[in-house]
Formats: structure tokens, sequence, C-alpha cells
């Protein structure tokens, strides 16, 4: 009998599961491709159109401040990475501003011979190719190791003298009075018994 269970389970547990769909997700908004069984690739299809959808709101001219950082942090919930959060915000939904919907396609492919599953692609359906991307990728890490190189080779600022800390006096420890240990009995000197031959 059909109970309304509509969370794909994927035989997995329910941290597990999340855990895989963020990943995915992240991947998905990171390469604008993914590759994985259909069976995942419809859940995590779903999730990432409603995330498009909510940066997408970001993009009116009246919105509220309040509003935009709540849609950011609601992305972030499931997009654990700034930089993507980053990308899918400023670059991604303005790519999507004039579609309603339909952000995403998936493509089948061969099943994958060791089980026979099928097999496919998830990809954004105005996605940049993979040169575009790596370039940008390259650009992104050179402008931030310049920025780093520009802070270490600027002079540090000097830094203010602290007034010197004040030092407490020592305080007097209890004397202890000497107290004699108990003598303990002398040992009796036994003799020497002979060695046998």
């Amino acid at each position: 009998m059909n109970k309304r269970n509509k969370v794909k389970h994927l035989n997995r547990e329910k941290g597990h599961r999340d855990a895989l769909i963020n990943n995915m997700i992240t991947s998905l908004f990171k390469y604008e491709r993914i590759e994985s069984t259909q069976a995942k690739l419809k859940v995590v299809r779903s999730h990432a159109e409603k995330i498009i959808t909510r940066a997408k709101r970001n993009l009116a001219t009246d919105i509220a401040p309040a509003v935009a950082l709540h849609n950011k942090r609601e992305v972030l919930k499931r997009v654990k990475d700034r930089n993507i959060v980053t990308k899918l915000f400023e670059d991604i939904a303005v790519r999507y501003a004039s579609i309603n919907g339909g952000y995403t396609r998936i493509l089948k492919k061969v099943n994958r011979p060791s089980d026979n599953s099928e097999v496919g692609i998830l990809e954004l359906t105005t996605r940049k190719d993979r040169p575009t991307l790596l370039k940008e990728i390259q650009d992104k890490r050179e402008a931030v190791s310049d920025s780093k190189k520009a802070k270490s080779a600027a002079p540090a600022p000097e830094k203010k003298e602290k007034a010197p800390k004040k030092v407490a006096a020592p305080k007097a420890k209890p004397v202890k009075k000497a107290v004699a240990a108990p003598k303990k009995p002398a040992k009796k000197k036994t003799a020497a018994k002979p060695k046998k031959k």
C-alpha cells in the first residue's frame, strides 16, 4: 500500500543520505556537470533546481537585505563551500534570470558493466565548457596568491607598546615543622651458614 513516502531513501540512513546529496549538489555547481546513477541524479536534480530558484530571488532590485541574507543562509545549509555559494548567486543565478525552471537536464548513458546500474549525467542547461571553467579556477587561485604576496610584502603596522604587567607579590609559603620519622627496628644479623661440599 502506498503510504505517501516521498523521500527516496537510496539505501542510506538520513545523515549519510543528506551528506551524499549535499556533496553532489556542491559538485554540480562547481563543475556544472556530474555523473552518477539515475536514482541519485533524480533526487539531486530536485534539490539543485530549488536552490537555483532561491538564488534567483536575490536578483530582485527591491529585495530587503535581511531577506537576501536569509536566502544565502538557506543555501548554505546544503552547499557548505562559500566560494561555490558566491558563484551560485553571482554567476549561475544571473544565467537563469529569464528562465522559469528547467535549469538542469539528465542524460542517459549505457548501463554500468559491473552491476548493470542505470548511469547518467546531470548538467546545467547553460553550462560553461571545461576549458573555460579551468581557466576561471586558475585565475581565482592566482588572484588569491597575489593578494597573499601583497600582504606579506607590505610592512607590518607598528604595535603599540603595552603597559608592563603588574606582578603579584609572591605568597609566603607556610613553614612546615620538621617531624622526625619513626625509627625502624634494627635488623638482627644472622650468622652465615656453612656451605655444603
